[in-house]
């Protein structure tokens, strides 16, 4: 479960900053004052902040990748300090290198945003990076479940590709953010769902849940519109990588890649070259 919690105050909201052609930064603001997490790019932030009439203070990292830090540095040019005065703080993993970095986190570790007001938990999540790590808290007004940011490593019905990490790290990974409560609110860094889905209809064509995802994503993409966040609860129904020890789904990937069904990571890994390989 989550430990700590967010000190009482006004409400944080959630909104997501489209970068590149499918990539979220994601904010969380209180109204005066944001937080970032994962600025690829910084000029969609700062007129995002513009709009908004919000100051920054605090830039979050899930891992090293260009579209996740290139915007560190133009901001920090912008917003040199925090709304108190302080060195604007720079949050990311300790085991990868990070633009400017001033907190380096790990496994365990809590985060204390103090503007905007927000505490999380840091969970080592190897695999689409050696040293990627995901953010999980309860943000004030969403008291009744949690929020994960988690970058790369987990998508809305998928996982990130495995640049550097194995799929034994990848799979476990994933099994961490798959024990966290289902109402958890997953906010993942990129728009792939409609092609995660493609695939996951591949692995599992009788999966009613995964049938009725499908229609509601085409319509949201048909609309233009998101379809991010989802839940930890959905994922566990929905997303094959979250779900590669189901029968269903190792049966399937045995089939497709001719592989002993009795070896967790070996199916993991086919599952991810299925995928890898799907068009």
């Amino acid at each position: 479960m989550v430990q700590g919690g967010v000190p009482r105050g006004v409400a944080l909201e959630v909104e997501a900053i489209a970068a590149f052609t499918d990539n979220y930064i994601w904010a969380l603001h209180d109204g005066r004052v944001a937080a970032v997490v994962d600025p690829g790019d910084a000029q969609p932030v700062l007129r995002f902040l513009k709009e908004r009439g919000l100051a920054l203070g605090a830039i979050v990292i899930t891992h090293h990748h260009g579209d996740h830090v290139g915007g560190v540095r133009e901001l920090l040019d912008a917003y040199p300090q925090n709304p108190e005065g302080a060195p604007l703080p720079v949050i990311g993993p300790a085991h990868e290198s990070i633009p400017c970095r001033t907190q380096a986190v790990r496994e365990g570790d809590v985060v204390t945003l103090t503007q905007p007001a927000a505490t999380f938990r840091v969970i080592d999540v190897p695999g689409h990076t050696s040293g990627h790590v995901a953010y999980v808290g309860h943000l004030q007004g969403n008291a009744a479940s949690a929020s994960l940011f988690c970058g790369d490593t987990l998508f809305a019905t998928g996982c990130g590709r495995l640049f550097e990490g194995t799929p034994a790290q990848m799979r476990a990974s994933l099994a961490k953010l798959a024990a966290l409560a289902p109402d958890t609110r997953v906010y993942c860094a990129h728009e792939y769902t409609a092609s995660n889905v493609r695939f996951a209809r591949a692995v599992e064509p009788g999966n009613a849940d995964l049938a009725a995802w499908e229609d509601e994503v085409t319509a949201l993409r048909a609309e233009g519109r998101s379809t991010v966040p989802t839940t930890i609860g959905h994922e566990r129904a929905t997303n094959p990588f979250i779900r590669s020890d189901d029968a269903n789904v190792t049966q399937a990937v045995a089939r497709h890649a001719g592989i002993d069904a009795d070896d967790p990571v070996a199916v993991f890994a086919a599952l991810r070259q299925w995928k890898n390989d799907f068009r």
